[in-house]
């Protein structure tokens, strides 16, 4: 009967969800199947709870800037959200509805492993602290620009997103830059307030967030498999929304951002958000360790964890620890265990200290570095070269067209050759020494782009003075004016001899500072993102000077600590050695004597591998086996000088 059924669906809400009452609180419960909306009654503190496609949300489209997976590792998104103030003065208010939508975004992303963590909100309520008008390609910018030169400085995040009072034109309700997530750049987006309850722009954030991730709209020519039928929504990256509401992430979202990854989007996103920074306070059962506690699996009802007390964030008995890549079976792994592996060209590994259950944060090459094999240089942990982007548009076989399509299609100033757009909006002509930087050209591939349906081949035929035409290649997506164009040429690509582009120009590498922050790692060592050195195997970090371990101050050791294992060897072949030649000599004349140069020598010779250049530490060993061939006289003389 219904009554039974919303009975069953009382005690699955209980079980699922802890929920506090208090007025004003929205609530979006996944039972199985069936999404429910919890909403407050206009008076009193009463809730009601309804079906999720009977919520209305405005009907809208995504303005996305285009430039079978799980991640492994849980990584976080350590997130900032804004409110352009349109619901007056009560700032508590709207503060509340942020958190909620920041709640509801969180609770998506945990299908893929990933948390977005609500590191800042801010409601401007005493006017706008960048342009924002009813032009979202614009807004879009001025927002970007600001939290580039303004925010990110003085907050660090990782991603940034403003939602905005103001109705955009058209139908778009919400724009961000494909493929950006990270990046000081772009990782950020701008979203419509267009709905009364915060799930519907929860619902909008989300799919810009999606872009950011690299992930594309979910059209029916791509054939995705999404778990929810069009009549409870569909999935979250579909190309416009209404109601019911989409709240799951189709095959095609999680391929998308699996590619991403792989490529080195979202380098930052393998770092734990700082605790302390964290919206809404403290509490145990939130999946956060804060301060107090030891450990924290969330609720009692999901915890899985059995290393950790989920009703008071505590250690089990005997336990060290409960979470991390450098906890196994509750205890810490040694240090120089690896526990994360360098996922590109650019990427750098990190490894277990041996004192901390988690993974150090990332790190990778200083922007500017030498692709390690590849004709291109870093940037942003990912190593940008032209013929990637052409396969990226024009699939395998598709290769970077010659110098001459890229000075003659980018010198017109069109929407199909240019350096991007101007402040007033126009698309910009590219000089000569920039025309690398503009409008990608392309030769050979599939005969039409691969990246959608709406991207269409701009072919130039130019001719050459020795006779004969050459093909160039370009593309034009049909996004709309108001987003710019994904066939230009990234940002950190290689555009001549230690020239990258930067801001649609070809600038010199030196720029980034790269050559002053290799200079300090003495030849055995590659700067990191940190300005760090990351050392090689044998040498010690700060300046991969003297022996060591390798690895950098901030990816931790490469190879485990403590005793080195070269010089266990050398130490045991010294004694082996020593023992053999004064056997007789340790029994029938001052044992304590000889005990004592043997110790001796051992312990000089462990200080020379710690304390001294590989190659001498190669020098010792040799000494030793040059030591094999004297007699004990000649050994204990020698072994006096040594």
């Amino acid at each position: 009967s219904n009554k039974c059924r919303l009975d069953e669906q009382k005690k699955l809400l209980s079980k699922t969800l802890k929920i506090v009452m208090f007025p004003n609180f929205w609530g979006l419960v996944s039972l199985e199947h069936e999404v429910y909306v919890l909403e407050p009654m206009e008076e009193g503190n009463t809730h009601r709870l309804y079906r999720g496609e009977h919520l209305k949300v405005t009907q809208g489209t995504c303005g996305h800037v285009n430039g079978t997976f799980g991640c492994s590792l849980k990584t976080f998104l350590s997130f900032y959200i804004f409110q352009y103030q349109k619901q007056g003065k009560d700032v508590e208010k709207v503060k509340q509805r942020l958190a909620e939508i920041a709640n509801y975004v969180d609770k998506f992303y945990r299908s893929l492993n990933i948390r977005v963590a609500l590191v800042g909100l801010e409601v401007w309520s005493d006017g706008d602290k960048c342009s924002i008008t009813q032009d979202p390609f614009t807004s879009l910018h001025e927002f970007l620009d600001w939290r580039k030169v303004k925010l990110l400085p003085q907050r660090p995040h990782d991603n940034a997103q403003l939602i905005s009072g103001v109705y955009f034109q058209g139908t778009t309700i919400g724009m961000a830059p494909i493929m950006s997530m990270c990046t000081v750049e772009q990782s950020g987006g701008i979203v419509m307030d267009h709905s009364d309850n915060p799930l519907g722009a929860a619902v909008t954030l989300a799919h810009e967030l999606g872009h950011n991730f690299g992930m594309n709209h979910d059209t029916p020519e791509r054939g995705c498999g999404c778990r929810a039928t069009v009549d409870r929504g569909g999935c979250i990256m579909t190309p416009s929304t209404g109601y019911p509401f989409p709240t799951v992430f189709s095959t095609c979202s999680k391929k998308d951002l699996a590619a991403s990854l792989e490529k080195g989007v979202g380098m930052c996103l393998f770092n734990m958000p700082e605790v302390k920074v964290l919206y809404g306070g403290q509490k145990c059962g939130n999946g956060y360790v804060e301060e107090g506690e030891q450990c924290d699996c969330g609720d009692l009802e999901e915890c899985l964890n059995p290393c950790c007390n989920a009703s008071t964030c505590t250690l089990k008995e005997e336990a060290v620890c409960a979470h991390g890549q450098c906890c196994e079976d509750c205890q810490l792994k040694p240090a120089g265990t690896p526990c994360r592996d360098s996922s590109n060209s650019c990427d750098l590994p990190e490894f277990c200290t041996g004192a901390d259950p988690h993974c150090p944060a990332n790190v990778y090459l200083h922007d500017g570095h030498t692709c390690q094999g590849v004709d291109g240089h870093c940037y942003n942990g990912i190593c940008q070269t032209h013929e990637q982007q052409c396969i990226t548009l024009w699939g395998q076989g598709a290769k970077p067209a010659p110098g001459i399509c890229f000075e003659r299609v980018n010198s017109a100033g069109d929407p199909y050759g240019n350096c991007g757009k101007d402040a007033k909006g126009s698309f910009a002509k590219c000089e000569a020494r920039d025309a690398k930087c503009g409008k990608i050209q392309c030769q050979g591939g599939a005969n039409r782009p691969v990246i959608g349906t709406n991207a269409v081949s701009i072919e130039t035929n130019i001719p050459l003075q020795e006779g004969g035409r050459i093909l160039c290649r370009g593309t034009h997506v049909y996004l709309g004016d108001d987003m710019p164009d994904p066939g230009l040429v990234l940002t950190g690509t290689k555009c001549g001899e230690n020239m990258m582009c930067i801001n649609r120009q070809c600038q010199n590498i030196s720029v980034l500072g790269v050559h002053d922050c290799s200079a300090k790692c003495s030849g055995h060592g590659v700067c990191n993102n940190n300005k760090n050195c990351h050392c090689e195997s044998l040498w010690a970090p700060p300046f991969c000077d003297k022996a060591g371990f390798g690895g950098s101050m901030d990816s931790g050791p490469m190879r485990p600590t403590g005793i080195n294992h070269v010089s266990v060897i050398i130490i045991l072949l010294f004694i082996s050695i020593y023992s053999r030649k004064t056997l007789l000599s340790l029994f029938f004349s001052n044992k304590k004597n000889t005990i004592e140069k043997l110790s001796l020598g051992a312990i000089k010779v462990h200080e020379a591998m710690l304390n001294s250049s590989p190659h001498k530490v190669i020098i010792c060993f040799f000494m030793i086996i040059f030591a094999a061939y004297l007699t004990p006289a000649q050994l204990n003389r020698r072994y006096q000088k040594f």
